[in-house]
């Protein structure tokens, strides 16, 4: 019987190594898999490279990943707002390296990754720092430049409700780049609200099928927390 489900969060994210690329779906808040997160914290993977669209809210979540040290590279379109403070403090004391890319094309060059595509020519960046040292080429009278897809090792993305065959269904802008992250990574994580019985999904609203999903687990009642602090896998399993 496939089961991709784990009992906990610790389990889910083992086996991520050092300098792994991992792919973080969320648009701020909305979508971000913070318990995964938490659980690649609670690890020891280091000299990481994430790939996001953003660098972190706050203290929790992504931003504690990027504080942690364990972070050596980002590749995000929006690395600083208002409570960015974290992801500013590193990167100005020079502990993390920064690929800056425009929220189009890191969408495209991340679905680029999962469909196949060798590059793709975009006019998004062209004439500015983003396009320094890449192939140019005008076409019908417009200037382009060429991007290559993202991979990752690992894509930890969140969902609504998935099955035992990793079907994931969404809940509504927290959609973003979770599909297409799935698609892109060799090991997809998915932490879910519920996971519900196989057949119980709608055939038509499942967004990420389960052959882009390699392990689910849902957070819905979190037993690995005892007062905010992980108790560990064994005590949580």
């Amino acid at each position: 019987m496939i089961s991709k489900v784990h009992e906990n969060v610790l389990e889910a994210v083992s086996g991520i190594a050092d300098g792994s690329t991992v792919m973080i779906g969320g648009f701020g808040r909305a979508g971000q898999p913070v318990e995964l997160i938490d659980a690649l914290l609670a690890g020891s993977a280091t000299a990481l490279t994430v790939v996001s669209n953003n660098a972190g809210n706050g203290d929790a979540g992504l931003a504690a990943l990027v504080g942690s040290g364990r972070v050596a590279k980002i590749v995000c379109s929006f690395p600083r707002q208002v409570d960015s403070h974290v992801f500013d403090a590193v990167y100005r004391a020079g502990r993390i390296e920064l690929e800056l890319v425009p929220q189009g094309n890191l969408a495209e060059r991340i679905r680029a990754a999962g469909a196949g595509i060798g590059a793709f020519y975009t006019p998004t960046g062209f004439g500015t720092l983003v396009a320094e040292g890449k192939e140019t080429r005008s076409i019908d009278g417009r200037d382009y430049v060429l991007e290559y897809p993202l991979k990752a090792d690992v894509a930890l993305i969140s969902a609504l409700r998935g099955d035992r065959w990793g079907n994931l269904v969404y809940r509504g802008t927290s959609r973003n780049f979770g599909p297409i992250m799935a698609a892109a990574a060799a090991t997809t994580i998915a932490q879910v609200d519920e996971v519900v019985e196989l057949g119980s999904l709608d055939p038509e609203a499942v967004v990420t099928p389960g052959l882009f999903v390699d392990r689910v687990v849902a957070v819905g009642e979190r037993p690995w927390l005892r007062d905010g602090v992980f108790v560990g896998a064994e005590a949580a399993s």
